[in-house]
């Protein structure tokens, strides 16, 4: 019916690409062919630094393939991938509702990434829009700079045509150099206006005097420009085919070191089935990753136990929703990396 819950929703096999989606929320900070990070540590201005924040933001999004998506991550499932001196962790720290933790830490620059995700997807009749709630946080430790955002919705659509695309609007806070940012990604529209395709308009202004200083403009799966209000400059923020176009995927360094909890770990049969177009043999395996799933909270329902996240402190409030905190300070290194 319009408007229903999806979230407990399971997909059969086919259905599925062959990864859990704790690894694309990992893929979409790590796999990344331009040091994005670097360039907002970097910026010699909090206006440079902003700028350069909000091109990153951009670079976390990735085209969608329509008809398939990956595994709904297993309660306590890890991801764990270094590139370069960037480390990143994510945990399932909730199953029921899905939410999902990220922590990335780069030593040398001094960054750190902390987001906390917690999809809710809902029917529309000719359309499933995924609201990703919860927020994203970039901290310069350098420059004692936090920048808190949101995270776009997916849309998934079935009529007039269709397709998968993120929408919405995404807002960028600093408060300690008082800039804030609002970007609005639209798909295509109901009327099929040509242009609108994928693109992102926004504005970057002084949150005390709400005046703007810079305007954004473009398409996010090919270029975004930036326009300095004072002297009318335009400057490409953004080019897609330079950062998300020929990646490397990820590798084992060190199988020893590699966690049971770790997504390609949980799902390896599921995986390989897939890969072979065994669709029976999938649908068994996704089976026994659930059945045990179901086991274990039996188990853990008989001795009262509550489950809790490994590295990740959580807590829910109706006002505030999820906040997940890291355990460590700095992610150590892992044993799946990334070839630079």
């Amino acid at each position: 019916m319009p408007g229903s819950d999806l979230s407990r929703f399971q997909l059969p096999p086919i259905f599925n690409i062959p990864k859990s989606q704790l690894q694309c929320f990992g893929e979409s900070v790590y796999c990344i062919a331009t040091d994005m990070l670097s360039r907002c540590n970097g910026g010699k201005s909090p206006h440079d630094r902003f700028i350069a924040v909000t091109a990153w933001s951009i670079s976390t999004l990735r085209p969608l393939i329509f008809g398939v998506a990956p595994y709904n991550p297993i309660l306590g499932e890890t991801h764990h991938v270094s590139s370069g001196n960037l480390n990143v962790l994510l945990e399932q720290v909730s199953h029921h509702p899905p939410v999902s933790a990220l922590h990335a830490t780069d030593e040398r620059e001094n960054v750190e990434m902390i987001w906390c995700h917690h999809p809710s997807p809902k029917f529309h009749g000719t359309s499933v829009e995924a609201e990703v709630l919860g927020k994203r946080q970039l901290k310069l430790l350098n420059h004692g700079e936090t920048y808190v955002m949101n995270s776009l919705n997916l849309l998934i659509r079935f009529l007039p045509g269709p397709g998968t695309d993120w929408v919405g609007k995404v807002k960028i806070q600093c408060q300690e150099t008082g800039l804030e940012a609002e970007l609005c990604f639209r798909s295509n529209s109901f009327l099929w206006r040509r242009g609108n395709h994928r693109s992102v308009k926004g504005k970057i202004f002084d949150s005390s005097s709400l005046q703007t200083v810079y305007e954004i403009d473009g398409h996010w799966d090919r270029t975004v420009g930036v326009k300095d209000i004072s002297n009318g400059k335009l400057t490409i923020i953004y080019n897609a085919k330079e950062v998300i176009s020929g990646l490397t995927a990820p590798i084992v360094k060190d199988p020893k070191e590699v966690w049971p909890t770790e997504s390609a770990m949980v799902w390896s049969d599921v995986s390989q089935s897939i890969l072979s177009k065994d669709w029976e043999k999938a649908r068994e395996a996704k089976k026994v990753v659930e059945e045990k799933q179901r086991e274990l909270l039996r188990e853990r329902d008989s001795r009262g136990e509550t489950w809790i996240p490994k590295h990740f402190t959580v807590s829910h409030s109706k006002e505030g929703g999820w906040d997940c905190s890291p355990i460590q300070k700095w992610v150590p290194p892992a044993p799946i990396v990334v070839p630079l």
